[in-house]
């Protein structure tokens, strides 16, 4: 008798793997419709709601003892593309390879759909005992901006998450190397995206006359005014609990020198100090902005009036556009018109109500794992869903080992995951959900 595919969950993996989703223009339906497939073929009634046939979002629950609110497990099946990419394996074959499953969604995110997939299958099939009901949401779309997947879901069937409190979702639960240490990094929150336009004006001319202090000049200075100076210092509660947590794990000077990180008067002279790891603390500890594209002049002989500048601003939890756009201001002074393009509002706190038992369950799987919340500096499908109320944890674990590097190939080539962390990760939500409580 053939084992039961929720028990195959990297053969799973491989399957997901062989639907190309690419996004755009995703042609998620096939993918979908085998994973409602294997839920009939378990009992588990599903629905199916899409604003394009092609582009369906399958949702199904499974009732719990109603001693929690539900709780949702969620992730996407489109991927982005592969284009001029140098993949030693086909990136839609799902081979496995040295002890790997190579392809494209192998970490982003087609792994963690089949970890939770499994996890919710084996909980329908062996009728176990949950705290509540678990409610299992496959969305297209999120590679975009979610119009046809989870931002679809937020604004026109709120109603399928009613209660709902916590979900699952993208990317942590897996190690991470700070300062020498491993850390088990669980997302809790992920910074918000801003978007804006500054508009820089000058005299124009001809270009073959000096000018000086034009519209070009002026946008020297702003990049350079952005390049050197770094926005105000911020200590959410969640990065807090990070540093505390990663100062108790060294021993002086490293100690003291983390804990420094806490107070503004002396966070920044310290990231200066960290190399690597102050980078990425230095987005946790910030919000930030980056010019990424300019638009201006029209003709090599003429100095031109006016120059745009495209900037990407990234929010920590709870802050407005009003306030990122004071702190720039006080960066590159009143005079140049800056003003927000499009919003992606995220939840305006973080609830840790979750973090504790996810720490404890991964404790459990990986004796030794030190659990740190952190925060995304990108975002995921999480700020639609915080729309409705619902606080995300990023939880696909992975006790992925020595290999750092994997992790550079998300959207790149040769994406691959080992066999190893599938099966852990199917274990860990596994318990979880028979152990989520308020």
């Amino acid at each position: 008798m053939e084992t039961p595919i929720y028990q195959r969950p990297v053969e799973l993996l491989q399957r997901l793997i062989r639907f190309d989703t690419t996004n755009l223009p995703g042609n998620e339906y096939d993918c979908v419709m085998y994973i409602k497939s294997l839920l009939d073929d378990a009992g588990v009634e599903s629905t199916v709601v899409a604003k394009d046939p092609k582009r369906p979002n399958l949702i199904a629950r499974i009732a719990g003892r109603g001693e929690a609110p539900p709780l949702l497990l969620y992730g996407h099946v489109d991927v982005v593309s592969t284009k001029n990419q140098p993949w030693t394996h086909p990136p839609f074959d799902g081979e496995i390879r040295d002890g790997y499953v190579w392809g494209r969604g192998a970490l982003d995110m087609k792994g963690g759909v089949a970890m939770i997939v499994s996890a919710f299958l084996r909980a329908q099939v062996e009728e176990t005992s949950l705290p509540g009901d678990v409610i299992l949401t496959i969305v297209s779309d999120e590679e975009v901006d979610g119009i046809y997947g989870a931002r679809f879901l937020a604004e026109n069937h709120a109603g399928l998450f009613d209660g709902v409190r916590y979900a699952l979702g993208e990317f942590g639960g897996y190690p991470v190397q700070l300062m020498g240490k491993e850390f088990y990094a669980i997302t809790v929150g992920e910074k918000q995206t801003c978007s804006l336009r500054a508009v820089i004006r000058g005299e124009a001319g001809h270009a073959s006359l000096p000018m000086r202090g034009g519209a070009m000049a002026r946008l020297g200075v702003m990049l350079t005014a952005l390049d050197q100076h770094r926005l105000p210092v911020r200590i959410t509660p969640p990065v807090q609990q990070l540093i505390e947590t990663l100062a108790s794990n060294f021993d002086d000077p490293e100690a003291t020198t983390l804990r420094k990180l806490l107070d503004p008067a002396h966070t920044d002279a310290v990231l200066d100090t960290l190399g690597p790891i102050g980078r990425n603390l230095d987005a946790l500890l910030h919000n930030t902005v980056n010019a990424t594209i300019v638009h201006g002049g029209s003709q090599i002989n003429v100095i031109p009036s006016e120059i745009i500048v495209d900037l990407d601003g990234r929010m920590l939890p709870g802050v407005s556009p009003e306030e990122l756009l004071r702190e720039i201001r006080d960066v590159i002074g009143p005079d140049i018109d800056v003003q927000p393009v499009v919003y992606d509002p995220g939840p305006s706190h973080t609830d840790m109500g979750l973090f504790d038992t996810l720490a404890r369950l991964l404790q459990e799987a990986e004796p030794g794992a030190v659990p740190i919340p952190w925060i995304l500096t990108a975002v995921t499908d999480a700020r639609f869903f915080s729309q409705i109320g619902i606080q995300t944890y990023g939880f696909l674990p992975m006790n992925i080992k020595g290999e750092a590097n994997i992790w550079d190939t998300v959207h790149n080539a040769d994406e691959r995951v080992p066999t190893y962390a599938i099966e852990f990760g199917t274990n860990v939500i596994f318990e979880s959900l028979q152990h989520f409580t308020e």
